[in-house]
């Protein structure tokens, strides 16, 4: 059996607004082993977000643990937590989230830089990530000179600058027309595949889900159903 590469356990996250606590988290449990890809689903306001955040080391929770590769990160400062993401965790948005001023490829490059990455190793790294994703041809424009799914490409290249155990995509294809995110879809299907990447979608849309080995639905802060897309 995979080992268990992320968990929580008994998972709550409570947010003060005013006089009034809301319950975004209600002792969730959720077990993603090593090189699962597992959508989670979920209306508007279910913990999605929340969700996400704690799993990709963005947050800690209020009560409850979060492992990662076994290590309790729920006790962990935001700088140790910076380390951890950078390293194990690349993140691809709906928004894209590049920086406007850089090329492509000065993009894919920047989480390496955060890492202490070695310049020469940076643009080699970079050219090749360029490559898989089909931009090489790109890799000098900006993001506005791009179009949206040649933009998400170069989000996907910069989540693989590290080599990431997990790639976490929230809403991937959100802002993309259905051809270009079902070719977003199988790209993150291959590098499941035959990179043997761990992968974490989060998605509203039940057609993206089927591409999960399973689906966890989140509703009310918890998991309600957990469904398995193997045929």
């Amino acid at each position: 059996m995979k080992k268990s590469l992320i968990k929580l356990e008994k998972v709550w996250k409570v947010y003060r607004m005013g006089h009034v606590e809301v319950n975004a988290l209600q002792g969730l449990n959720l077990d993603i082993r090593e090189a699962e890809f597992v959508a989670i689903m979920g209306p508007s306001g279910s913990g999605k977000s929340t969700a996400v955040n704690l799993i990709g080391c963005l947050d800690v929770p209020t009560r409850g643990r979060v492992f990662l590769e076994e290590h309790d990160i729920s006790k962990l400062e935001e700088s140790e937590l910076a380390q951890i993401r950078g390293r194990k965790i690349g993140f691809i948005f709906q928004q894209f989230n590049l920086v406007p001023t850089l090329t492509a490829i000065e993009n894919v490059m920047l989480p390496m830089i955060f890492q202490g990455t070695p310049e020469e190793e940076r643009i080699k790294k970079g050219k090749e990530l360029i490559k898989l994703v089909e931009l090489q041809d790109r890799m000098e424009h900006k993001p506005s000179e791009l179009s949206g799914g040649q933009q998400q490409r170069v989000a996907i290249a910069r989540a693989l600058a590290n080599d990431p155990e997990v790639i976490l995509a929230d809403e991937p294809t959100g802002n993309l027309d259905s051809k270009t995110g079902a070719n977003v879809l199988d790209f993150l299907d291959e590098l499941h595949k035959k990179e043997k990447k761990t992968i974490i979608l989060v998605t509203h849309d039940q057609a993206l889900a089927k591409v999960a080995e399973r689906t966890e639905f989140l509703k009310d802060g918890k998991i309600v159903k957990t469904t398995s897309n193997r045929h």
